[in-house]
Order: C-alpha cells, then sequence, then structure tokens
C-alpha cells in the first residue's frame, strides 16, 4: 500500500466539488470510511464521493467503476453504489475520483449474518442476476480472479506458508488438500461471465441479520462464476453453503464447486493475514478480517470430503 502524498480532508473534497461540480459542493460532508482503495466521504443523505489513496491500482478501478457499473446495477436484486458523475485529475487532486450513490448497512466483518437461509437465498439471488455472459470488451481483473484457478498455485503456497510460520493455520496439510483437489477439478468451459470479483465480509453489507447491500465493484471483471460462488463458505455461517448452491440458478457443476473450494481458501488465506496485520498493528492491516477468514478456513476443511 502506497498513501497518496496529498492528505485528503473535508476542505479537500469540497474544494474539488467546488472545482468540477459546483452543484453539489454545498451539501453537508464528512468522512464515511477509509477503505483498501479509497476513502469515502458523505455527501448529504443520498451520495458519497470515493478518492484513491492507498494504492496506485485504486485509479483504474474507480473509472471502470464508473463505465460499467450504472448499465448492471439496475437488474441487481441488492442495491449497489452506483457512479453518477466523474472528477478528473487537477492541480488540486491529481487522481480521479467519483461521486456514487450512498448505500447504507453495516459491512459484514463487523455484523455478521445471523438469519442464515435468507442470507443465503438472498446472495444467490444477486449472484444468478449479475452471472451473466460478459460483452468481448468487459474488463479483466488485475490479479487474474475469474481465470484459471492454476494461476494462483503460487500465491496459494506463499499464503499457507506465511500463515502456518505465524501459528495460524493448525492443519495446513488439510488446507493443502482442499487447494489441490480444487485445483485439479476441470477448468471453466462456458462463455465469460460477470463477477463482482471481490466478495469477502467488508464488501457486502448487513441489517437486520441479512444481506442488504453489495460495494466496491471495483475489481469488477469476467470469467468463472467459481470465483464469486466462494462467498458461500467465506460469508454465510456454518451449515449455510449449501443453501446458496442449492437457490442459485443454473445449478452449479461439481467442478465448479470444487474450484470454489479453492477460491475460498484463497479469499480466507488473505483475510486471516490481513487480520493478522491488523492485531500487530501493521500498515493495511484490518483486525476485523481475521475472526471471519478462520472461520471460513475451519468451514472449508470440515466439509474438504463432501
Amino acid at each position: 500500500m502506497t498513501h497518496t502524498e496529498i492528505e485528503i480532508t473535508a476542505e479537500l473534497v469540497r474544494d474539488l466539488l467546488r472545482d468540477q461540480h459546483p452543484d453539489l459542493a454545498d451539501r453537508p460532508l464528512r468522512l464515511g470510511a477509509r477503505g483498501w482503495d479509497n476513502q469515502l466521504w458523505r455527501l448529504g443523505d443520498d451520495l458519497a464521493v470515493r478518492l484513491p489513496w492507498a494504492t496506485r491500482s485504486a485509479d483504474a478501478l474507480l473509472r471502470k467503476e464508473y463505465a460499467w457499473l450504472p448499465a448492471l446495477a439496475p437488474r441487481l436484486p441488492l442495491p449497489v453504489p452506483v457512479p453518477q458523475r466523474l472528477g478528473e485529475p487537477s492541480a488540486l487532486f491529481p487522481r480521479p475520483w467519483i461521486v456514487t450513490t450512498w448505500v447504507p448497512g453495516e459491512p459484514a466483518d463487523r455484523a455478521p449474518v445471523t438469519r442464515a437461509a435468507e442470507a443465503a437465498h438472498t446472495l444467490a439471488a444477486f449472484l444468478t442476476a449479475l452471472h451473466r455472459p460478459a460483452p468481448d470488451e468487459a474488463p479483466a481483473d488485475r490479479f487474474g480472479r475469474g481465470g484459471p484457478l492454476a494461476d494462483h498455485a503460487e500465491g496459494f503456497a506463499k499464503q499457507l506458508a506465511s500463515a502456518t510460520e505465524m501459528g495460524l493455520v493448525p492443519d495446513p496439510d488439510a488446507v493443502r488438500a482442499v487447494w489441490e483437489d480444487a485445483a485439479a477439478a476441470p477448468d471453466w468451459a462456458g462463455p465469460a461471465l460477470w463477477l463482482h470479483g471481490d466478495l469477502h465480509p467488508a464488501n457486502i453489507l448487513t441489517a437486520d441479520g441479512t444481506f442488504c447491500r453489495v460495494i466496491d465493484f471495483g475489481d469488477l471483471c469476467a470469467g468463472d462464476p467459481a470465483c464469486d460462488l466462494a462467498a458461500a463458505w467465506i460469508l454465510l455461517p456454518d451449515g449455510a453453503a449449501d443453501r446458496l448452491h442449492d437457490a442459485y440458478q443454473p445449478a452449479p457443476a461439481a467442478a465448479t464447486l470444487r474450484r470454489a473450494r479453492g477460491w475460498a481458501v484463497l479469499r480466507a488465506l488473505s483475510g486471516i493475514l490481513i487480520g493478522e496485520a491488523g492485531v500487530r498493528g501493521r500498515p493495511g492491516g484490518k483486525a476485523t478480517w481475521g475472526p471471519p477468514a478462520h472461520a471460513a478456513l475451519r468451514r472449508l476443511v470440515a466439509t474438504a470430503h463432501r
């Protein structure tokens, strides 16, 4: 992570609005959140300003959302933040930024699901609606999500080794067995489908014990739906993964679910490492990511032979 050289303040955000979108500049403004790539500032009751701050890749991700999400959002059964305005780099701020709709809710890493059956069906309906064939010009993912799982073997090995060295994985052989089975599954042979690409607990919001909104489409891409179907183990409580896969349409093939387990292992290991970095106070760490990631890895190992 490389924090932007310019400190982002309320005064700066308001100056940017006055410069490029003056009709919005007098709305109430307050900090909403500091995410992995962007800062989010509430703008009145129904809008927000997203500005890149912690990664160099954030610029392209914001432009991607602005280009593609307005056309995808109307068909989705859960509300998502829809870009409304684009801010171009300027003397005030040398990076692009967007004005988007505000969607309320609490991130699932802070407010986990408690109504498992309803949440499973809600997420299945969202993924069923999103996973439609994408056009040839659909964006590729920066990390290869949606592509062959085998391409991530080196990353898996490094993450598992790091987590094991820190004593965070009690049975690395069992985790490796889940991965090896997933990596041996046949590759996706269908059309490239639209994917969210980054479904982890901080990117889905909850209210009243179930999912209510999906946020952060910066990793929107096209490819193998197994990448998103991994969310069944990452986001849902014990025993609820099958409910999601049973409700998802068309019914996923056995090979797709095997690959989805591999994607879930990658996501869980990443969350464990980021969570531990947060506990230790290291840059980029998020302590709230650890508990759901540990729970996901336990679920995957426990159901490895099903």
